[in-house]
């Protein structure tokens, strides 16, 4: 698809279902399996992918002219690098007991499968007003599976939802936490990666389902 027929709605739809980049390409697997243990870490881990893949989606876009075909991928993990490093001094300032606890899942943003494939598929052959677009609805949809990701295994887990909302939103938000059952009741196999990989295996299923659905709708007489 050429970069003129593009139209903002077409790059969201991708974005967030057509081709998440979770569900769909399964890049990014392991901050997303690895934080994704509350909804609250993996809201915070999948913003900080969202920024950096619209600042290194924008800021490639833009120097596509001047970028060598032929080192096109060292320029891309440098971009890639600048960025992270930006996000990680900005969350390790503003939302430092987020920042310890996502720990090394921040800097290793700039090994994600999904900011490099982006780069090379879209960034490098679209302008800026376009590549930024992508970015931001790809991050969202990455956004969105840890969050549901998140909140499932959460409360199956621990019995709760949105604990530690505070460390994002202030102090304010210590009262978004809901209690859904006694935390000893919890199914512990949720929190554990085994339970990860489990979880968004039903979440690519349910998004198999709803395809199939949509599709015999669409063509039943």
């Amino acid at each position: 698809m050429s970069s003129n027929s593009l139209h903002h709605k077409d790059i969201a739809a991708q974005g967030l279902w057509h081709n998440n980049q979770a569900l769909v390409a399964l890049l990014g697997l392991c901050p997303l399996l690895a934080v994704s243990n509350s909804a609250v870490n993996g809201l915070a881990l999948g913003l900080a992918t969202s920024l950096t893949l619209v600042a290194t989606n924008a800021g490639i876009a833009a120097l596509r002219p001047w970028i060598i075909p032929s080192i096109r991928l060292p320029t891309f993990v440098l971009m890639m690098a600048v960025m992270v490093t930006m996000v990680d001094l900005l969350m390790a300032a503003f939302f430092h007991t987020l920042y310890q606890t996502l720990g090394l899942f921040i800097p290793l943003i700039v090994t994600n499968c999904v900011i490099l494939g982006r780069a090379e598929v879209f960034a490098s052959r679209h302008p800026p007003e376009k590549a930024w677009l992508d970015g931001l609805y790809m991050g969202l949809g990455f956004t969105l599976v840890l969050v549901v990701l998140g909140g499932f295994r959460e409360i199956l887990g621990t019995g709760t939802l949105l604990a530690r909302a505070e460390a994002v939103f202030g102090e304010a938000a210590k009262a978004w936490k809901q209690v859904i059952f006694d935390p000893g009741d919890g199914f512990l196999l949720a929190l554990t990666p085994a339970g990860a990989f489990i979880g968004l295996g039903l979440l690519i299923a349910l998004r198999n389902c709803l395809l199939a659905c949509f599709s015999s709708k669409k063509h039943s007489p």
